[in-house]
């Protein structure tokens, strides 16, 4: 799993700054009672980038992107999958 330092520091290489409250915000489910470590269903899809571009602006949304694809690479996921479109999209793709 990338950590919060990963995501920040990935963010810095890739768009020059850290963005560590789209991060934040991202993985703001992460151990909750309702998603535990399944917290990606939550805001890892299209639906939390556009959340992220009303909140944070579109240069945080691509970040937003990068850190989603990052995390789901970790769980096989490959350029040519499906990317989620929303939390009900997220399990149909296969991913908990």
């Amino acid at each position: 799993m990338s950590s919060f330092e990963e995501h920040c520091w990935e963010s810095i290489a890739l768009f020059g700054e850290s963005y560590a409250e789209v991060h934040t915000w991202l993985d703001a489910f992460m151990g909750t009672p309702k998603y535990g470590m399944r917290h990606r269903r939550a805001r890892h899809h299209e639906e939390g980038i556009k959340i992220v571009a009303r909140m944070f602006g579109e240069k945080a949304a691509q970040a937003a992107r990068q850190h989603i694809i990052s995390d789901l690479r970790l769980d096989g996921w490959k350029e040519g999958d499906g990317f989620p479109r929303d939390e009900e999209d997220f399990g149909r793709i296969g991913f908990f």
